[in-house]
């Protein structure tokens, strides 16, 4: 009887993935249609090799502490499928009796999630297939937000109040700080919610949703300059020009064909000097950024366990070819639900940070955001000291 299910993670890891994970575990061990739980051991790469974890003979208490561990616990990969690995695919899960899949990850992964099943369907076999939404970049369409996109947003916002604290106490140069996000601004916006007493703690902002301007650049950070050195500006790694040609590039692609961006803030804080004459120092919120169990967000890991429940009842009523979507019920007080979305609409498909959040002067955030994506933080920040030494110039 074909019967078990495997449960898969793609892409990049992020501070609650794990949740999503636990979610799922727990929720098809409640259930009674389900034989083994199986957890591919690094995504679509463990399915080919036919490397598993049994969760039946992990132990309770791994289980347990799995919503408060960051990453991917069974590991994930960047494979992009090629029409050999599918026949490879369908003989794998014959033999471990596989009825049932769960694919959790973003844009790409849900376009292998579609694509098998598609591949079960067209060789008669018996596979109902569900996808978890999962990204930092908060990319995918059909949901409001995205599962680790909360705690990743949180490290942004905390730790550009822990820069502002860093430039008033020693503003000696301004700062440029670069964060992940290849195409879309989402987790770049999050530095706008940094406040102490109410006064901003970024006082640049700049989104790849518009093509970045070189002197537009340099003439924000001039005027800036000229109130204060203590300048912090937040860029996207994924900035680029109206030609499409990024601020920085490593050169490298991931295993889907994508550049991998990454080196913006470096090459920021060069133009900077060579053209204002200002020394100016950079930093880079990468990998951390999103595996931080120090600044996970309760919203969001109780709502990564909710998804990760609601695929498998999904699976358990016999629905496939669908992804878990989160929808907002209100914001004020807070409250999300879920629901479902063909994951045809969603493969390879990306959500922009809307462009009317975006101030005119293109450096800022402005109308909704905040209401937005404060909820998804989860509990509050610690109220910072604030004796006023700036008014001594």
């Amino acid at each position: 009887m074909n019967n078990n299910l495997i449960i898969a993670h793609g892409g990049g890891p992020t501070a609650v993935i794990n949740a999503s994970l636990f979610g799922a575990v727990d929720e098809a061990r409640k259930q009674g249609c389900f034989g083994r739980v199986l957890g591919a051991v690094h995504g679509i790469e463990g399915v080919l090799k036919e490397q598993f974890i049994d969760f039946s003979t992990v132990c309770e208490s791994q289980i347990q502490m799995l919503p408060y561990t960051p990453s991917s616990a069974i590991g994930s990969c960047r494979r992009k499928l090629t029409e050999a690995d599918y026949p490879a695919i369908l003989e794998v899960l014959r033999r471990q009796q596989v009825g049932y899949f769960i694919y959790n990850g973003g844009n790409d992964s849900m376009d292998t999630c579609e694509k098998i099943a598609r591949m079960a369907k067209a060789a008669g076999y018996e596979l109902l297939v569900a996808g978890i939404p999962k990204t930092i970049d908060n990319d995918l369409q059909f949901t409001d937000h995205c599962p680790g996109y909360g705690s990743a947003a949180r490290f942004i916002a905390a730790n550009t109040r822990n820069l502002r604290c860093e430039e008033r106490a020693l503003p000696l140069y301004p700062m440029i700080v670069e964060t992940m996000g290849r195409n879309a601004g989402w987790l770049t916006a999050a530095a706008s919610l940094a406040q102490i007493n109410g006064r901003p703690c970024a006082d640049l902002i700049y989104l790849p949703e518009h093509p970045f301007e070189e002197q537009r650049f340099l003439d924000d950070m001039e005027r800036s300059l000229s109130r204060s050195r203590a300048v912090i500006a937040v860029v996207c790694e994924g900035l680029a020009d109206a030609d499409g040609k990024p601020v920085a590039d490593t050169g490298f692609v991931d295993g889907f064909g994508h550049s991998v961006p990454g080196g913006t803030a470096q090459a920021l804080a060069r133009l900077v000097l060579q053209k204002l004459g200002v020394q100016t120092r950079y930093e880079k919120w990468g990998l951390v950024g999103r595996a931080s169990e120090v600044r996970q967000s309760m919203t969001d890991r109780a709502e990564a366990i909710g998804a990760g429940r609601h695929a498998v009842k999904t699976l358990a009523a016999g629905a496939s070819g669908c992804m878990v979507t989160i929808t907002r019920l209100s914001s004020t007080p807070y409250q999300c639900g879920f629901g479902l979305a063909p994951l045809g609409d969603v493969a390879n498909q990306e959500k922009k940070f809307p462009l009317s959040w975006i101030n005119k002067a293109r450096n800022g955030i402005c109308g909704g955001f905040a209401e937005y994506c404060l909820p998804l933080l989860g509990e509050g920040f610690t109220p910072y000291a604030d004796l006023g030494i700036e008014r001594f110039g």
